[in-house]
């Protein structure tokens, strides 16, 4: 069972810490590793850290040593109550930006009251002497990563992670996710369209275009999970990309599929159309937005091959 902090001796209050700082050293150390590549100023905000984190750790093993000798019984976090539980967002490969900082002020802040606590609990004069001037560089230091981007995250630096930030973004996100939205809008029209003029009928085109959609859906989002495990190309997580990938190719499908539950043919028709033509502006913003592409290029491109589809289901449907 864990032990509650105020049964705690001043031998073990000391060992704790000393553990506590290892530990946090070490997340440090994770942190700037994880980031390295992506965010380099950030991870060396996150070295700085670590280094602090050791000076205090040595520091609390010098007056340990001075107080109670070479052995310093294990006894960690877990073992004590009321410590909050951490989660492992320094395992996470890619790491977030955020959630390092978030939680490295969590940690800081969390440290700081353990060592305030600690000084009610303890007489010895030095030892309360050292969690005080610890507590304080702790309290100085709670916002540590604010402080330390004024000094390396200088706008050069800054501008560089926002980059880097929004290549991720454009690779992981807004690749996939368009990639299945363009395949969902487009190729769906030709099975839809076709089985509207053929049948009239609303519900037998409705039905169509649900079973083309979702399959799309599936087809593209194992073509996606299955095409690179992101290792290389940094595009991510490859179920990830799939899951964004045969969503966003249903949700294309299902656009144009949705105005055939209008059992009048011709109002349920007229309103796919425009669904067709709001989708693909749609598209060519998006292309035009992230992909730099000159928005009458996007369109035309888009809307040339969306139109070629459309015909073609149309003449099917009409033979």
């Amino acid at each position: 069972m864990p032990k509650r902090f105020c049964d705690l001796t001043e031998q073990e209050i000391l060992a704790l810490a000393i553990s506590l700082e290892e530990e946090d050293g070490r997340i440090y150390s994770d942190f700037a590793e994880g980031l390295r590549d992506t965010y380099p100023a950030t991870a060396k905000i996150m070295e700085e850290v670590r280094a602090e984190e050791a000076t205090h750790r040595n520091r609390l093993i010098e007056l340990y040593r001075q107080k109670f000798g070479e052995h310093i019984p294990l006894i960690r976090r877990q073992d004590v109550r009321g410590f909050v539980e951490r989660r492992p967002v320094w395992l996470v490969r890619p790491l977030g930006l955020n959630a390092v900082r978030k939680q490295v002020e969590i940690m800081e802040l969390e440290t700081l009251r353990f060592y305030e606590r600690s000084m009610e609990r303890v007489t010895d004069a030095s030892i309360r002497k050292l969690l005080g001037d610890l507590a304080e560089v702790e309290r100085e230091h709670y916002n540590m990563a604010e402080t330390l981007e004024e000094k390396h995250l200088t706008p050069e630096a800054r501008e560089s992670e926002e980059a880097s930030a929004k290549r991720k973004f454009l690779l992981q996100v807004v690749q996939p996710g368009l990639s299945g939205l363009m395949d969902g809008s487009v190729s769906t029209l030709a099975p839809l369209f076709a089985a509207a003029f053929a049948t009239h009928a609303s519900r037998d085109a409705f039905l169509v275009g649900l079973a083309a959609s979702i399959g799309a859906g599936i087809s593209m989002a194992f073509a996606e999970a299955l095409s690179d495990d992101g290792s290389l190309t940094g595009r991510g997580y490859p179920w990830f990309r799939g899951a964004i990938t045969g969503l966003m190719t249903t949700a294309g499908g299902l656009g144009h599929t949705l105005p055939f539950l209008i059992s009048n043919f011709n109002i349920a028709f007229t309103a796919a159309v425009c669904v067709v033509a709001a989708e693909l502006m749609t598209i060519s913003y998006i292309r035009h937005r992230y992909m730099d592409t000159p928005f009458l290029a996007a369109t035309f491109q888009v809307v040339v091959g969306g139109v070629v589809v459309f015909i073609s289901g149309v003449l099917i449907g009409s033979a």
